[in-house]
């Protein structure tokens, strides 16, 4: 159970508060209300590009990263296709300079034409390094664009092309950052060795000066039902053979969500996992295969991927997997293997409160999702699930007509 306190500011900054005295850090983590789904189709990447330019330097702070080493914190970042989400951590005793930090970031940028080159350059050379000369880096390039036909989910958070980032103008980014990196656009949560009445001080202190943006309303192009399979094959430079096959589901949001979570545990959790005995253990088709759900906020996709061993063909790996996915479809999976996958996700939650960094991103989620009482409430929502509400979301996903399949051949 995660205990917490929340608050909001006028320019509709929200603020939660989590006390966690076992430990001498404080946390805070700045949680921004836009991924790669809220980018124009003819300059994605923005969203991405726009964590590194919040390491640039911001209007009263040349150098983010300095003053905060210097009290002994640490930072990161990460772009999602929903969300960017900011983090640190300090001595509770220095909290003050993570506020002074946050607040000139989100008051405005630097925007200097040198600072924009710099990131520019580093995303490029990200794109170039993670996503055009790694193997199996442009699976999500040319998997999501063949999922997803007028949702932007049809790109990476990276972006379609590279040619996106290198025509990005100082405009284009001043209007991306004022129309979306706004307190009201905003969740920050503070945690750790923290008081409540300090934090609301020091909120207003430093965050509530800064101007409230616009109001923005999603109205994403809904993705219409997938009614025929797609499939798409590729010859590369990579060791062995790969399938990748992505199915509609879900959205974050909806409560069969927790149920379909649940189906790719059962299918690749672990090595007692259904996969993993059937096709890696005893059949010895593939070298790696996993299953898992991407969470995205919109209806989004489960991905079943593996890497073929040696001699196996593409035919015979695919029909394994569907063989596998029609006992899913047409069993009742037992008492024993859901108590056994619903145990697992208790203990994980139980592992992912320890870390204060983890509770505060979670935290920050929640209420994004809708509240941040969520939190609390995850746990049950795994454990109310039933056998019958397995079979029937597999029944929903599991259908040829809704999946798009990359076969990924090593060139011979």
């Amino acid at each position: 159970m995660i205990k917490y306190e929340k608050f909001v500011l006028e320019n509709g900054l929200k603020v939660i508060v989590h006390q966690d005295k076992s430990t001498p850090l404080a946390c805070i983590n700045i949680l921004y209300n836009v991924g790669s789904r809220d980018e124009n189709s003819e300059q994605t990447g923005f969203a991405h590009l726009f964590e590194h330019l919040m390491f640039g330097g911001s209007v009263n702070i040349p150098s983010y990263d300095e003053p905060l080493q210097m009290v002994g914190g640490e930072n990161n970042a990460f772009t999602t296709n929903d969300i960017t989400n900011y983090y640190l951590t300090l001595p509770s005793d220095n909290l003050e300079t993570g506020f002074w930090l946050e607040s000139d970031r989100m008051l405005s940028l630097a925007f200097s034409e040198k600072s924009l080159e710099v990131q520019r350059n580093v995303v490029i050379e990200e794109f170039k390094q993670r996503y055009l000369n790694q193997p199996y880096g442009d699976v999500w390039l040319l998997l999501r664009p063949m999922a997803f036909k007028v949702h932007p989910y049809q790109w990476d958070t990276i972006g379609k092309e590279i040619s996106h980032i290198e025509n990005a103008k100082m405009d284009d980014v001043k209007n991306f950052f004022k129309k979306f990196y706004c307190p009201n656009n905003a969740i920050m949560v503070v945690a750790g060795n923290v008081e409540l009445e300090e934090v609301k001080k020091l909120s207003e202190k430093w965050f509530a000066p800064i101007p409230k943006g616009p109001n923005n309303q999603r109205n994403l192009p809904q993705e219409p039902e997938q009614i025929e399979a797609r499939s798409l094959s590729v010859d590369r430079d990579v060791p062995v053979d790969a399938i990748y096959k992505a199915y509609h589901m879900c959205s974050r949001y909806d409560k069969e969500y927790y149920s379909v979570d649940l189906i790719s545990d059962i299918l690749s959790r672990g090595n007692s996992s259904r996969l993993y005995n059937a096709l890696i253990k005893e059949k010895k088709l593939f070298s790696d295969l996993n299953a898992y759900v991407m969470g995205e906020f919109d209806k989004g996709l489960f991905v079943i991927s593996g890497k073929l061993s040696k001699g196996v063909s593409m035919e015979d790996a695919d029909k394994a997997i569907d063989v596998e996915l029609q006992k899913i479809k047409t069993e009742f999976v037992t008492v024993d293997e859901l108590t056994k996958v619903k145990n697992k996700i208790e203990a994980s939650h139980v592992f992912g409160e320890v870390e204060v960094l983890n509770k505060a991103t979670n935290l920050a989620v929640a209420e994004l999702l809708g509240n941040a009482e969520i939190v609390n409430q995850e746990v049950g929502k795994y454990l109310s699930v039933t056998a019958e509400q397995i079979k029937e979301q597999a029944n929903i996903i599991f259908r040829n007509e809704n999946c798009s399949t990359l076969y990924y051949n090593a060139k011979k």
